[in-house]
C-alpha cells in the first residue's frame, strides 16, 4: 500500500505534485491548519504530515497518529511541534534550514533602507496629501558602520549584502573564527564594542536561554546616540519596552522590527511611535522562499517514505535502518559529548577533533560526526541538525578532523571529542556500557565513571578534603536532590573534578553559593536531551 500524507498547510502545488509523482496518495487539505478538532479526527490515517507554522503538531495530535512516521516542516522553525513527544513515538522531525535566507536577509536589508528614510511615514503622509518634505528628513547608509549580530547563514548574507552598499561591517559571534571574518571583510568585536560602535544594529541569533531578552535596556544604554535597531530573526530578543523609552527619549533614532516578544502582535510598547517600521514576520514570506522550502520539504518526506533516506531531521542522524539499530545509543553519547563541550565553551571554536576507539571505529563515522558538531552548536541554534552542523560549522571556518583506532584501552569502545579554541583544547571521552546507556568515562584528561542525566552540575577545584561536604550540604540546604555523585582526580592534592545528577535544573542562586564559599574554581550547570 502506498504511503499516504497529508498536507493541512498552504504548501504549493508544486510541492503536493512531488507526492503524487513519486507515487505517495497525497491529501491536501489546508484549512486543517487552524482546525484542531478535525485534525485531530483524521490524522490517525497518515503515514506523513507536511505542515508550515499554521498547524500545531501537539503532543495530543501525536498521540492520535498511531501511522504517522514524518513530520516535514517546510521551512526553519519548529515550534510548532512538539518534538520530544515526536521522538518519544519514533517519528521523525524535519525542516528546510536553508530555503529562506535569501528572503530573510533581504527583508533586513530593506528594513533597514526604511528606517534610513522613513519611507513608511513619508509614504503615509503623502497619501494623506500633505507634503511635508523637510519633515522626513533621512541618513545614507554609505560609510554608515554596520553591526551584525549573528553571523550564521543569514547573517552572513546581511553582511555581505551590506560590503555592496560602500557600509563598514563589525560583527558580534561567539562562533565567528578569525579566519572565516577575515574571509567575509568583517570586524569581530565584542558586543559591548558593537554597541558603541553602529550606526546601525541588526540581530541575526536564534531565541535561546543565552540570546533571549539579550538587548536589555542596560546595553541600549552602551548604543551609540541616534542609531537604529533592526530585528528580523526571532521576537524576544529585545526588551521592546525598554527599546520604546529609549525611542522617545530620542537615544535611538529608529528601530524596525518584522518580529515580536508575543505574536500574532496586536499590540507591543513600539507600536505608533515615530520613526518605527513594523511588519507581521514578513521575512520569509516571499513567492521564492515559500516555493523552495515546499518543494524541499515534498521531496524529504518523500524519500524517507519510500527508501529510508533521511535528510535534514532534527531529533535523528542520517543513517539507514541497520545502521540505526546499533549506532543508536552511539549517536546519542555523541550528542552529549558535543553537548557537554559546547557548553563548556564561549569563545570561537576552530577546531574539532574526533577520536573513535574500538569497535565504534568501523560504525557510520560521518552521521556520529554529524551528531557531536550538532551537540556541541546547540548551545547557540537549538534548530541546528544533524545534515546542517557540518555546513555551518565550515561556513564558521571549524576545521573538524576524525581520527579512528584498534581497540588500545580497557573499553571495547569509547569516543572522545577535543574542541580546540585560541585559548585552550577542552577535552571530554564516553562509551556506551552493555545495558546500552552512555557515560563519560574522562573529562580533561581525569578518569571519571559518570551517568549523563538532564540536568548535572559539573564543579572543578582542588584535590583537599571539604569538597564533598560542600556540595552535599549546599545542594542539601537548597532542596537539591542529588540522584548520583561522580568524583576525578588527576592526583593526589592535584586537580579535581565532580560530576552531580540532580533531579532538577539547578536555580542560578545555589551555583552562585557554590562559588561563594571559595573551594571551586568552576561551577557550571549542565543540560542534556535525555530521553
Amino acid at each position: 500500500m502506498a504511503p499516504k500524507v497529508l498536507v493541512s498547510d498552504k504548501l504549493s502545488e508544486t510541492a503536493v505534485d512531488i507526492f503524487r509523482d513519486r507515487g505517495i496518495d497525497v491529501d491536501f487539505r489546508p484549512e486543517l491548519g487552524k482546525d484542531k478538532v478535525e485534525l485531530l479526527k483524521v490524522i490517525g490515517d497518515y503515514d506523513g504530515l507536511a505542515i508550515r507554522s499554521a498547524t500545531k503538531a501537539t503532543e495530543k495530535i501525536i498521540a492520535n497518529a498511531p501511522k504517522l512516521k514524518v513530520i516535514g516542516r517546510a521551512g526553519i522553525g519548529t515550534d510548532n511541534i512538539d518534538k520530544d513527544a515526536a521522538s518519544k513515538a519514533g517519528i521523525i522531525v524535519m525542516n528546510t534550514p536553508f530555503g529562506n535566507m535569501t528572503t530573510t536577509a533581504e527583508h533586513a536589508i530593506a528594513m533597514m533602507f526604511a528606517v534610513a528614510r522613513q519611507i513608511p511615514e513619508a509614504n503615509a503622509s503623502t497619501h494623506a496629501g500633505k507634503w511635508e518634505k523637510s519633515k522626513f528628513m533621512g541618513v545614507e547608509l554609505t560609510g554608515k558602520t554596520l553591526g551584525v549580530i549573528g553571523a550564521g547563514n543569514i547573517g552572513g548574507i546581511v553582511c555581505d549584502r551590506a560590503k555592496g552598499l560602500k557600509m563598514k561591517v563589525i560583527s558580534y559571534d561567539p562562533f565567528l573564527s578569525d579566519e572565516r571574518a577575515a574571509r567575509m571583510e568583517v570586524e569581530k568585536v565584542e558586543l559591548e564594542d558593537l554597541l558603541k560602535r553602529a550606526d546601525f544594529i541588526t540581530l541575526h541569533v536564534p531565541k535561546t536561554e543565552q540570546t533571549a531578552n539579550m538587548i536589555t535596556a542596560e546595553r541600549i544604554a552602551l548604543m551609540k546616540p541616534g542609531a537604529r535597531l533592526i530585528n528580523c530573526a526571532r521576537g524576544g530578543l529585545v526588551d521592546e519596552a525598554a527599546l520604546a523609552e529609549a525611542l522617545k527619549s530620542g537615544h535611538v533614532a529608529g528601530a524596525a522590527f518584522d518580529v515580536f516578544a508575543v505574536e500574532p502582535a496586536t499590540d507591543s510598547p513600539l507600536f505608533n511611535l515615530p520613526n518605527v517600521v513594523v511588519t507581521p514576520h514578513l521575512g520569509a514570506a516571499t513567492t521564492e522562499a515559500q516555493e523552495n522550502v515546499a518543494l524541499q520539504v515534498a521531496d524529504q518526506m518523500a524519500n524517507y517514505l519510500l527508501n529510508g533516506a533521511v535528510e535534514n531531521a532534527l531529533n535523528m542522524p542520517s543513517m539507514t535502518s541497520e545502521e540505526a539499530k546499533v549506532m543508536g545509543p552511539w549517536v546519542k553519547l555523541a550528542s552529549h559529548l558535543g553537548n557537554f563541550v559546547g557548553q563548556m565553551t564561549d569563545e570561537p571554536i576552530k577546531a574539532i577533533n574526533i577520536l573513535y576507539d574500538g569497535s565504534v571505529a568501523d560504525m557510520n563515522l560521518p552521521a556520529l560526526n554529524c551528531a557531536v558538531i550538532a551537540g556541541i552548536m546547540k548551545r547557540v541554534n537549538p534548530d541546528v541538525n544533524m545534515v546542517s552542523a557540518p555546513v555551518i560549522a565550515a561556513e564558521r571556518g571549524i576545521n573538524i578532523s576524525t581520527t579512528n583506532q584498534s581497540k588500545s584501552g580497557v573499553f571495547e569502545a569509547y569516543i572522545k571529542v577535543t574542541v580546540v579554541t585560541e585559548k585552550r583544547e577542552r577535552s571530554v571521552a564516553g562509551t556506551v556500557f552493555s545495558d546500552g546507556k552512555p557515560r563519560f568515562i574522562q573529562i580533561k584528561g581525569i578518569n571519571i565513571d559518570a551517568e549523563i542525566g538532564r540536568h548535572m552540575v559539573y564543579t572543578t577545584n582542588e584535590d583537599v578534603p571539604g569538597i564533598i561536604g560542600a556540595l552535599g550540604q549546599t545542594m542539601g540546604e537548597n532542596d537539591v536532590n542529588i540522584a548520583n555523585f561522580t568524583l576525578g582526580r588527576a592526583d593526589v592534592g592535584g586537580e579535581a573534578i565532580a560530576l552531580l545528577y540532580v533531579d532538577n535544573a539547578i536555580p542560578d542562586t545555589v551555583l552562585a553559593k557554590l562559588d561563594a564559599t571559595g573551594l571551586f574554581h568552576q561551577v557550571k550547570a549542565l543540560e542534556f536531551d535525555v530521553v
